[in-house]
């Protein structure tokens, strides 16, 4: 396929134009209207860090909504905090939309499965931007921590992880590509100095005992929030167990019997060793990582299927056949569904009675999740030596670090 060129830029350059452009439009349109609470909450971060100020404390005259981020999220966002609020916002935004555009620029596909998965992401891309949520950068660094272990470079891939967990729990999802590098004994060493790094790294803007009282303040809002997830009317809760209490009409289904047996199901392809020596092997084991870490959790909202929603088309293109008939069906239903579903593309009518009231958002993605864990459990990807994996090969002797061409 040509990359053919459209006024100076090629289909691939526009669609980082594009993403740039949506992150820059969504904080024109908030910003104007007084509706970017989501930021103020994030910005105002560095602020109560610096004054020593309890993180996780209501602050109603400054936003609404409560703080839920790690002790090391104010350090992330001082660069945006210290600018005027306009220009911050700016900025945050734009480091989501260039985050998530490097690591699939850096994924070791084409230029033809980039510029398709770009594409497959834009809908959910533009609702994680639209509610300023920072999961493109969470993408973001679980794509980077799988490209970097492949590459080598394990020092910077737990650079990822330990961060990325340290603001919002969901990258230590990366710790699966240990069984994947090629030196777990350099990856251990470099996890617990990055540990030791971020931990400490508030300490800059704060007195040490405040960011020591700050780690357990942080584990227990965020186990508060567990339970005030799972209400029917809750705009989280977007996962298996909000789907097993919203369609049996019991808020009491508890989270433990699907944690455990979403976790085994999980694991139990990691038991087929040597399948790692395939690259489609590896790459689905990060697809299945990216929906299974949002799938299972009370946290998971509309804005965070960025997350399992690339997961869902990075399996989707690593097909030998990637637009066989029952994969357009389930494309169709992750862009029509999952994408569009909560928005206002569906009608009231269809989208609260129904869509929200059921967590349908999830349901295509829960259905790809249990074929994705099929395929690892069972196919032999060694012995079918696919198209991606021949790729694979020819894009590691040229290093894969194509040009945005």
């Amino acid at each position: 396929m040509t990359n053919k060129r459209v006024l100076y830029l090629t289909g691939y350059q526009w669609l980082w134009v594009l993403y740039i452009a949506v992150a820059a439009y969504t904080c024109l349109f908030k910003y104007t209207r007084h509706i970017d609470n989501n930021y103020k909450i994030f910005r105002a971060s560095y602020y109560h860090a610096r004054a020593g100020k309890n993180l996780y404390d209501a602050y109603p005259q400054e936003y609404g909504d409560m703080y839920y981020y790690g002790p090391v999220f104010p350090v992330i966002i001082a660069p945006s905090a210290l600018l005027p609020h306009a220009w911050g916002f700016l900025l945050w935004e734009l480091a989501n939309a260039i985050a998530i555009l490097v690591a699939i620029h850096l994924l070791p596909f084409t230029i033809r499965q980039k510029n398709q998965l770009l594409l497959l992401c834009a809908i959910e891309y533009a609702n994680a931007v639209f509610y300023m949520q920072f999961n493109p950068a969470i993408t973001a660094m679980i794509l980077l921590s799988f490209i970097l272990v492949e590459r080598g470079k394990d020092q910077w891939a737990t650079l990822f992880i330990v961060l990325g967990f340290l603001i919002k729990l969901y990258p230590v999802i990366g710790l699966t590509f240990l069984l994947f590098s090629r030196n777990k004994g350099k990856f251990i060493l470099w996890a617990g100095i990055w540990l030791v790094v971020f931990a400490a790294l508030p300490m800059l803007l704060s007195s040490p005992s405040f960011v020591i009282n700050s780690y357990p303040q942080w584990l227990a809002a965020v186990h508060g929030k567990v339970g005030l997830n799972a209400y029917f009317d809750s705009p989280q809760d977007i996962c298996v167990m909000g789907v097993a209490r919203r369609v049996t009409g019991n808020i009491n289904v508890p989270n433990l019997p699907f944690l455990i047996g979403g976790a085994i199901l999980f694991l139990l392809p990691l038991l087929r060793f040597k399948q790692y020596k395939s690259f489609m092997y590896r790459a689905q084991v990060l697809a299945s990582a990216l929906i299974f870490i949002v799938i299972f959790s009370t946290g998971a909202e509309h804005p965070t299927y960025i997350i399992a929603v690339t997961g869902v088309f990075i399996w989707m293109l690593i097909q030998d056949k990637p637009y066989s008939t029952i994969n357009i069906i389930f494309l169709v239903l992750v862009l029509v569904i999952t994408g569009l579903g909560l928005t206002d593309a569906v009608p009231k009518f269809i989208r609260q009675p129904y869509i929200a009231r059921y967590s349908v958002k999830a349901w295509p993605v829960i259905i790809i999740w249990v074929k994705i864990v099929y395929e690892l459990l069972l196919k032999d990807f060694v012995t079918q030596k696919s198209k991606i994996d021949q790729q694979y090969e020819r894009l590691v002797n040229k290093d894969w670090l194509l040009k945005i061409s």
